[in-house]
């Protein structure tokens, strides 16, 4: 059993046997002393992408999921169907947009270090690394005097998602995105790359 507060963007849990990922969630602290936070979460069903908004306090409880993973490799996207590869098998499965909707800004053709989630021998979901290095392929230009400690511009990386970065970075440089929240966190050089 997992408690509400415990679960964080991309937890997995079982609603009525089937699995369900947070895919956004809020907090609202009421101001009367003594009263208990409410978390609102907004699950979609890893099955059929249907989605529930559910409310509870911190306490309440939710059930575990058994789910298997593989280790796979995104290989391509064609009419908004997207091809993975087992890289022990080498067997090959495909998901649609909707099923890989979260991951779709994060996604590099022929990325690894992704995992397949399945149940009953299924795939039904894909989890990404928690850090992955994509191209700046659009920005402004490096301002004269621009620093480490300077404000931040927006970045647009090769798979179009809009990330704020330094002033000093520029077009064609790798940088690593959190795959949790979107942010930059550093230049792609400065890590092993994999």
């Amino acid at each position: 059993m997992s408690k509400a507060c415990e679960l964080k963007k991309g937890s997995i849990i079982g609603i009525k046997n089937l699995p369900y990922e947070v895919e956004s969630l809020s907090v609202t602290t009421p101001s009367a002393r003594g009263a208990a936070s409410i978390y609102h979460f907004r699950f979609r069903n890893l099955v059929d992408a249907t989605k529930q908004d559910v409310s509870c306090h911190g306490d309440d409880q939710f059930d575990e999921i058994d789910l298997d993973t593989r280790a796979v490799q995104y290989l391509y996207q064609q009419d908004g169907v997207y091809t993975f590869m087992d890289v022990e098998s080498f067997e090959q499965f495909e998901l649609n947009a909707s099923q890989v909707e979260q991951q779709i800004p994060y996604l590099v053709e022929d990325m690894e270090g992704i995992d397949a989630m399945l149940t009953d021998g299924r795939v039904i979901a894909i989890k990404l690394p928690p850090k992955v290095v994509l191209k700046v392929t659009q920005t402004d230009p490096v301002l004269k005097g621009a620093s480490v400690t300077s404000r931040g511009k927006t970045a647009i990386v090769q798979t179009g998602l809009k990330v704020m970065v330094p002033e000093y970075l520029t077009e064609g440089e790798d940088i690593v995105v959190d795959t949790a929240t979107g942010e930059y966190v550093q230049r792609a050089n400065a890590v092993n790359r994999s």
